[in-house]
């Protein structure tokens, strides 16, 4: 309902596990964040790296109970 039950505490020490992991390329609040949780959030990730975007190859790739990708030849 627009607020959070995780205190500033919590929710800045997992974000900055997901960081630290590489999975975040951004990271911020949003409704129901206030003041407290953003400046731990920001505390939290200081220094970590953004997660780096791999190097794939360029093709079709669709999802589904299979996937299944496209390749030209």
């Amino acid at each position: 309902m627009g607020e959070y039950e995780e205190s500033p505490d919590e929710m800045s020490t997992q974000l900055k596990e997901w960081a630290e992991s590489g999975l975040l390329n951004i990271v911020g609040g949003c409704c129901g964040t206030e003041p407290a949780h953003i400046k731990a959030i920001a505390d939290a990730v200081s220094g970590v790296a953004p997660r780096k975007i791999p190097e794939t190859d360029r093709h079709m790739r669709l999802s589904g109970l299979e996937p299944f990708e496209v390749i030209q030849k």
